[in-house]
């Protein structure tokens, strides 16, 4: 069980009207979304912060924000989150061999160097206490300007949320989220867990 029960998505019209965004992003309003709902307030600030982190205006596509997700979610250990990650990369065109391989992303050739770097950079700021330092600056200039940098951390602190918010919410996961997270992660141990 959930520690918070989600409100039915029409509880808050506000809500409502915002969430429309998810039915793009993974095809359904997710639980998370809905517990929030409790207060909406935040389930508001919430929907509107992730457009605004979500929405690309330098090279950093959809398909390598949500990857970046999934990095960050996986550092941290949110089975909830890595599953809607991995779902929404692929929705956002994340290519076949890059899904498929997305654990072996520092050494496998469907990634670029470009794209290391970006992943890399979401592994060290997810962890606690946070690896960000200078190599880690010195390859992201490499490839990345600094209003792209900030896209990239912008996913991993919106992350960074939504982890600790699912993880101690036990968010129950929808079934759409599950069919990607074994699709996906499934070879290499994923499960539900706690997310029933």
């Amino acid at each position: 069980m959930p520690l918070v029960t989600p409100l039915s998505a029409n509880h808050d019209l506000d809500t409502q009207n915002l969430a429309t965004f998810f039915n793009e992003t993974l095809g359904f309003c997710p639980n998370s979304v809905l517990t929030m709902q409790h207060r909406p307030a935040i389930s508001k600030a919430f929907i509107n912060l992730n457009k605004a982190v979500m929405e690309n205006e330098g090279r950093v596509t959809s398909a390598l924000k949500r990857m970046i997700a999934w990095v960050s979610s996986n550092a941290t250990g949110c089975r909830y989150c890595q599953a809607h990650a991995i779902r929404a990369a692929e929705r956002y065109g994340a290519e076949q061999d890059q899904l498929d391989n997305i654990w072996e992303y520092k050494t496998h050739p469907a990634f670029s160097e470009a794209e290391r770097a970006a992943l890399d950079f979401s592994l060290q700021a997810s962890q606690v206490p946070n690896n960000v330092d200078d190599a880690i600056k010195k390859r992201l200039y490499q490839f990345w300007d600094e209003g792209e940098i900030v896209e990239m951390l912008g996913v991993i602190s919106l992350f960074g949320y939504l982890n600790r918010w699912n993880d101690s919410m036990g968010t129950s996961i929808e079934g759409g989220a599950v069919e990607s997270g074994k699709q996906y992660l499934g070879k290499h141990g994923w499960e539900k867990g706690k997310h029933i």
